[in-house]
C-alpha cells in the first residue's frame, strides 16, 4: 500500500458517504488527502437517503422556525448554538450543491420543497425519492476529478495511530486485502456513518457497522448520548425483502398509516398523526401492535389518497422496489413496521469537528455535534454532513510534525489456524442483532438491558481470544505486515465488523441502562417519563460513564410558539 502513493498525507478521511466526500472537497486543494472506504466508492448509507435536505428557502419560512422545529424534535438535549449554526449555514450549503451539479427537483424555476414530519414549514429539498444518491453521485464525480484526493477502496481501518504524550492522532492502521499498513497523516477525519446493523431490523445498508465510533472508543475519545437511536416508523415489511425505508416524505405528501382493520390509529397517540415526530410514530405503532396482540406484526402505509401523477413524480424508486416485491402501491397499501434508522449519539466534537483527541476529527452520523439531541429532525442528517464537513476547510495542521518512520520492510505474518473460529463468528454475527433489537429496540427495560450487557461482554471476551484478534493485536505500531495463510478478504472484513458491532452494542446497551428515563429515541418501560434531572448528556470515556452539566434550555428570545403557527 505504501508503495502506491506518497506518504504522509495531510488528511486521511475514513468513510466515503456524503460527509467524507464533501469534507474531501472542502479541504484545501493543495493538501494531499486520502479518502478511505471499506467497500468501493459507490456504496454508502448516504446513497440510501430518500427524503432530502432541510433548508430555509421559502418566503414563509425562517431560520427561527427551523431552529424551533429541531429543538422540539430533540427533546431538550440539542445544543442551541450548534442548531443555530446548522440552520444558518443550510442555504449556502444547498447553493454549493446546486453549483456542483446536484439536480434537485424544481417547480418551474424554483427549487421544489416538501414538508416532512415535525417540520412546521415545507423546507425539504429533494431529487425524487433518491436525494442521497443524487448528492453522493455528484460529490463522487467531483472527488474523482481532484488530483489531490487519493481514493483507497477496500480499505478497512482497524485502529488509530496514536503517538506522543499528550496523545495525538497521526494516522490509521488499515487492512487492505491481505496486508496491514499504517497510513500517516497530519489529521484523521472519521466519517463512517452509523451502526444500524447492530439491530436485527434496520434501514441501514450492510456496511453500517459503527466502525468509526468503535475505533474512537478504543482510542479513548469521548463519546456522547449513545443510547439515542432513532427508529424509522415505516420500513417495508415483506417476508422475502430486506428492510427498505419508505421515506418520511411519503407521509409528508399525505399517505396514511392504517392497521389491518383500516383504522387510522395514530391520532389517538398524537394530534399530528402521521406527521408526529419519528419516535412518537414508531412507539405508537409498536404499542398499537402490542395492544392488538400482534407484537411481531405490521401496519400499512396507504398512498391512495395522493394523486397518481404526484406519486410517480416524487417516488419512482419506492414504486420500483414495491413492484419488485409484488406490491402495487397504487392499488394497495404497503406493509410497514419500525426499524432502526439513525444514531443520534457519537463521537463528541465541537463546531469545527474536533474530538477530544488532538488530530482526530469526526463528521456526519459518526459525530455528536449537538444538533440532533435525543431525536433527529427529518432531513437534518444530510444537512449536518454538509455543514460540518465544510467546517474542515478551516482545519489548521501543525506547522511541523515529526515524520513518523515506519519500518520500511513489510514483514510476513503467518496467521494461526483461524478456520475453527469461523462458526463462532457466524453465530454471533447472527445472534447479536437479534439480542440488541429485543433488549434495546423501541422499548427497553432494566432487566433486559442488564442481561444483554452480560451476554455481549461475554462475547467480547471470547472475541478477544480469537486467533485473528490475537494476531492483529500483536502487530507493532508502524509495522507493515503481509498476511500469510490468511482467510479471504471477506472473512477478514466479517471479523473486523463483528469487533465493531460488539463494541457499539455494549455502548448502546450500557448507555440505555445508565439513562433512567424516557426521552426522544430512548424509551424505558420502567421509566416511561422524561425527568428534569436527566436533561443532561450521557458521556463515556473508556469504561467511565458520567453525566454532563445540565443542557442549557433555549433562550427566551427563541419564539417557541412559531412551530405551530
Amino acid at each position: 500500500m505504501s508503495q502506491d502513493f506518497p506518504q504522509p498525507f495531510d488528511v486521511a478521511i475514513v468513510g466515503a458517504g456524503a460527509a467524507g466526500l464533501y469534507t474531501a472537497l472542502c479541504l484545501p486543494s493543495h493538501w494531499r488527502v486520502a479518502l478511505m472506504t471499506k467497500d468501493d466508492l459507490t456504496l454508502s448509507a448516504s446513497d440510501w437517503a430518500q427524503g432530502g435536505i432541510a433548508a430555509v428557502m421559502a418566503p414563509d419560512d425562517s431560520p427561527a422556525f427551523h431552529v424551533v422545529d429541531t429543538l422540539r424534535a430533540g427533546a431538550g438535549l440539542c445544543e442551541v448554538e450548534s442548531v443555530e449554526f446548522l440552520v444558518n449555514q443550510a442555504r449556502a450549503c444547498v447553493q454549493s450543491l446546486v453549483e456542483l451539479g446536484v439536480a434537485f427537483d424544481r417547480r418551474n424555476t424554483e427549487l421544489a420543497l416538501t414538508r416532512e414530519a415535525a417540520h412546521s414549514r415545507s423546507r425539504v429539498l429533494h431529487a425524487a425519492d433518491t436525494t442521497g444518491r443524487a448528492v453522493v453521485t455528484t460529490l463522487m464525480a467531483q472527488v474523482l476529478r481532484r488530483d489531490n484526493i487519493t481514493v483507497l477502496a477496500e480499505s478497512f481501518v482497524l485502529d488509530l495511530w496514536l503517538v506522543g504524550d499528550p496523545v495525538r492522532c497521526r494516522g490509521v492502521k488499515v487492512l487492505v486485502r491481505q496486508q496491514v499498513q499504517w497510513l500517516q497523516a497530519g489529521a484523521v477525519v472519521l466519517a463512517t456513518g452509523g451502526g444500524g446493523q447492530v439491530f436485527a431490523h434496520t434501514t441501514n445498508p450492510p456496511l453500517s457497522t459503527g466502525d468509526g465510533v468503535a475505533i474512537a472508543h478504543r482510542a479513548g475519545a469521548q463519546l456522547r448520548d449513545l443510547e439515542f437511536f432513532q427508529f424509522h416508523p415505516t420500513a417495508l415489511m415483506h417476508p422475502e425483502a430486506p428492510c427498505f425505508l419508505i421515506s418520511e416524505a411519503v407521509r409528508g405528501e399525505g399517505a396514511q398509516v392504517l392497521d389491518a382493520a383500516g383504522d387510522r390509529f395514530l391520532f389517538r397517540y398524537h394530534p399530528d398523526g402521521e406527521l408526529a415526530p419519528r419516535d412518537v410514530v414508531s412507539r405508537a405503532i409498536f404499542q398499537h401492535l402490542q395492544d392488538l396482540g400482534t407484537p411481531q406484526g405490521q401496519v400499512f402505509l396507504d398512498l391512495r389518497s395522493i394523486p397518481g401523477d404526484r406519486i410517480r413524480y416524487r417516488f419512482p424508486n419506492i414504486i420500483q422496489v414495491c413492484q419488485h416485491w409484488g406490491i402495487d402501491l397504487f392499488q394497495e397499501p404497503i406493509p410497514v413496521a419500525p426499524a432502526a434508522h439513525y444514531w443520534m449519539g457519537g463521537v463528541v466534537t465541537d463546531l469545527q469537528g474536533q474530538t477530544s483527541i488532538a488530530g482526530l476529527y469526526a463528521v456526519g452520523e459518526t459525530a455528536s455535534t449537538g444538533v440532533h439531541g435525543a431525536n433527529r429532525l427529518a432531513s437534518n442528517s444530510l444537512l449536518e454532513c454538509l455543514v460540518f464537513g465544510q467546517q474542515l476547510k478551516q482545519l489548521q495542521l501543525p506547522l511541523s510534525l515529526p515524520l513518523l518512520r515506519p519500518d520500511p520492510q513489510v514483514k510476513s505474518l503467518t496467521l494461526p489456524p483461524w478456520q475453527a473460529d469461523q462458526p463462532w463468528i457466524d453465530q454471533v454475527r447472527h445472534q447479536l442483532p437479534a439480542l440488541v433489537w429485543q433488549s434495546a429496540g423501541i422499548c427497553r427495560h432494566q432487566e433486559g438491558l442488564e442481561q444483554a450487557v452480560a451476554q455481549v461482554d461475554t462475547w467480547r471476551q471470547q472475541f478477544a481470544q480469537l486467533a485473528l484478534t490475537q494476531a492483529f493485536q500483536a502487530i507493532a505500531p508502524g509495522q507493515g505486515v503481509t498476511l500469510v495463510a490468511a482467510p479471504p478478504s471477506s472473512v477478514l472484513r466479517q471479523w473486523g465488523e463483528l469487533g465493531s458491532l460488539l463494541e457499539i452494542a455494549a455502548l448502546i446497551l450500557k448507555g440505555a441502562a445508565f439513562r433512567q428515563e424516557s426521552r426522544g429515541g430512548h424509551y424505558r418501560l420502567d421509566y416511561p417519563h422524561s425527568q428534569e434531572q436527566w436533561q443532561v448528556h450521557t458521556l463515556v470515556e473508556g469504561d467511565r460513564w458520567f453525566k454532563s452539566e445540565p443542557v442549557t434550555p433555549p433562550p427566551m428570545a427563541i419564539p417557541l410558539d412559531l412551530a405551530t403557527s
